[in-house]
């Protein structure tokens, strides 16, 4: 009797049971009233929330999402009484785009925080309103010290939302420590890993997840693509993170499958009856632009990810892609540039190079969605040849394959005098920090700089990985399982953020490690060049 009333109550969580949730991100007197409607059932539901993205001096977007054709509304104050509010009306949500709008709330003051309630109109009658969702951010400033988290990799491994556990409790953790942002380095679905009932865990531990049908089996179909964000959703700590914290996402491999790239092949996964990689990559990508509370580039390349985000004085966020430009995976050995040793590709080069010379910010974060220096490989090509997924070869030497573009970009840096370049980035589920010096390289044409290695924020935890020592890295510190042991769940408590933390008056980098319970693990502060 006990596990048929758990079932039904799960039922009914999964089809409709969370349709208001959105709206009790805060207390229902914080809420503001919606229009008197003819019938309940007329309402537009909210259950995604809102989520806010890409903020700037002056701008930051709004994302959320419908059950039906609606159009976004919003209002926005400096108070939580919302005195005096500005009234913004959005785009309209349709079948389209799985019924999610987004628009960007403009001239935002500096240094102020920024009440927002958003909700939806009922196309079919513009009376029936959907309950407001609240939330609010604090936008940057001009003299103010910063905060923000970073991570990957989220409802990986077929670890997802297991409400026994309190859900992905490491977003709750993350909005504590107030940041003022977050930087999502990839990885913020898991297409590819089908999520059960129950999984056996480390020790034998049963982990029971909560399951949908679109992230049962590997998304193939656009809806199962959709599904798996609405999935991610469905947690309550990722949605009150989600209204109060902006973030900046970018992508990695596992939005569409896992290792894409030209060489990818699926005819021997028998998971896949779409054995369409172009297919895949064209509706893994339709998705993610949807979920993503990000800012579109424009008409010239809708599909954009790599995109530089100012954010005052002390700092300039630099988004890289790594993924959509790349080459097939392959041996990565190549001794001159090339197709084959292709990877952020020739227009995102040149990009990054020159926003690195114009910033005036004291310090330069380059969000990669993979490390430079770990061994990360894909298998082994028909002639039993090493492939590799990242930028790293598994050879010392001087370099070759992708890591000639990043060579060029370190030797960019140094030839311009760009000083205090931090490379943070996910990907490989441990987390890491790692000085590159020249002394210890094959490659010299650098100056030093480190790189932060974070995550995972709710998937398997592995590693550590190899390192390559083309550009001399050094491990500082690290976090994985103990030997032998491989594919963690959020029980073992080893997934991990990160957190950096920019002081105003010294100007100061401090990066920590934390993990699922909060605790700092790890702290390193950089002193300004």
């Amino acid at each position: 009797m006990t596990e048929d009333r758990h079932s039904t109550q799960r039922r009914r969580l999964l089809h409709g049971g969370m349709a208001l949730a959105g709206a009790a991100l805060l207390p229902r007197h914080q809420v503001a009233s919606a229009a008197i409607v003819t019938a309940e059932g007329d309402r537009p539901l909210m259950a995604q929330g809102i989520q806010f993205g890409d903020m700037t001096l002056g701008n930051t977007m709004l994302w959320s999402r419908a059950d039906r054709p609606a159009r976004l509304v919003a209002e926005y104050a400096f108070d939580e009484a919302f005195t005096r509010p500005v009234r913004r009306v959005g785009p309209h949500a349709l079948e389209t785009t799985d019924f999610t709008a987004r628009m960007d709330l403009t001239g935002l003051p500096a240094d102020r925080t920024v009440y927002v309630r958003a909700w939806f109109e009922s196309l079919a009658n513009s009376r029936a309103t959907s309950e407001p969702v609240q939330g609010r951010f604090r936008t940057p400033a001009l003299q103010r010290s910063v905060r923000f988290v970073w991570g990957g990799d989220t409802a990986g491994q077929g670890w997802g939302i297991n409400p026994s556990f309190g859900g992905m409790r490491i977003y709750e953790q993350m909005r504590r420590v107030q940041p003022d942002f977050f930087l999502h380095s990839g990885d913020t679905i898991y297409a590819d890993g089908p999520i059960q009932e129950t999984v056996t865990a480390e020790n034998g531990q049963t982990w029971s997840n909560l399951v949908t049908p679109q992230v049962a089996k590997v998304a193939e179909t656009l809806d199962e693509y959709r599904g798996r964000y609405r999935y991610n959703l469905l947690d309550e700590n990722m949605r009150r993170f989600n209204a109060e914290v902006p973030q900046i996402w970018q992508w990695d491999d596992h939005e569409v499958t896992n290792n894409w790239s030209a060489s990818k092949n699926l005819a021997a996964d028998s998971r896949y009856t779409v054995k369409d990689v172009p297919l895949l990559i064209a509706r893994g990508s339709r998705a993610f632009m949807e979920y993503a509370p990000m800012r579109p580039y424009g008409a010239a390349e809708l599909e954009r990810v790599y995109r530089h985000i100012p954010y005052g004085p002390l700092l300039d966020v630099f988004v890289v892609d790594m993924r959509s430009y790349r080459g097939p995976n392959g041996t990565n050995l190549e001794a001159t540039d090339g197709d084959a040793s292709r990877f952020l590709g020739a227009e995102q080069l040149a990009w990054l190079k020159d926003g690195l010379r114009r910033s005036r910010a004291t310090w330069k974060v380059i969000a990669a969605d993979m490390p430079i220096g770990l061994n990360v490989g894909d298998g082994r090509d028909a002639n039993g040849h090493a492939r590799w997924e990242a930028i790293a070869n598994g050879n010392d030497g001087q370099a070759r394959g992708r890591e000639l573009e990043i060579a060029g970009v370190l030797r960019a840096i140094k030839q311009m005098a760009v000083r205090n370049v931090v490379w943070l980035t996910a990907d490989v589920h441990y987390c890491a920090a790692h000085q590159y010096d020249p002394s210890r390289a094959a490659f010299t044409d650098f100056d030093p700089f480190w790189e932060f290695v974070a995550g995972p924020l709710n998937a398997g935890t592995f590693g550590p990985n190899t390192l390559d020592g083309t550009f001399g890295p050094r491990v500082d510190f690290q976090k994985a399982p103990p030997a032998g042991q491989a594919n963690l769940s959020p029980y073992a408590r080893m997934q991990f953020f990160g957190e950096v933390n920019i002081d105003a008056a010294s100007r100061t980098f401090t990066v920590a490690f934390k993990d699922l319970d909060g605790q700092q693990i790890y702290s390193r502060t950089l002193v300004p060049a």
